[in-house]
């Protein structure tokens, strides 16, 4: 079990590394591509953290809020604590450019992720209904300072 993954900043020429970590994380429809994640990595305000193994995350920063736009582990490596290191590390670097708050929506059945999320200090401030179809997205919120 790796508790300490390595870490690498994502950059638009890592997008296709990220695409290949979502596909195998999620099912058809709501995998992001290549072309999407190399252009929200490009976005001002954003950055990725790759674990090379396996998992990654994408995030942005805009005035003091954080967003995760969304947080991937390949099925294998899940319940290694890689989303764990990544979270923590997108936690750290959003405070450090700025940011008071971080914000992310998860599915309502998706109890895992909902598990690490409080596991993780975000509390539920919202819940969107059929935001994935028939499912409600809840947006959860964690303070940063």
């Amino acid at each position: 079990m790796s508790t300490n993954p390595v870490l690498v900043w994502a950059t638009p020429l890592q997008a296709a590394a990220m695409a290949a970590i979502h596909e195998a994380a999620f099912p058809p429809g709501e995998r992001w591509s290549a072309d999407s994640l190399a252009i929200q990595v490009g976005q001002p305000g954003a950055f990725g953290l790759i674990d090379p193994e396996g998992a990654m995350v994408l995030a942005r920063v805009a005035a003091d809020e954080a967003e995760i736009l969304t947080l991937a582990t390949v099925p294998l490596l899940r319940r290694q604590h890689r989303a764990t290191a990544l979270l923590r590390a997108a936690l750290d670097h959003a405070r450090a450019i700025g940011a008071r708050a971080m914000f992310l929506e998860v599915s309502e059945t998706n109890i895992a992720a909902r598990t690490l999320y409080e596991e993780i200090g975000f509390r539920q401030v919202g819940r969107r209904p059929h935001y994935y179809g028939q499912v409600a997205a809840l947006t959860l919120r964690r303070n940063l300072s």
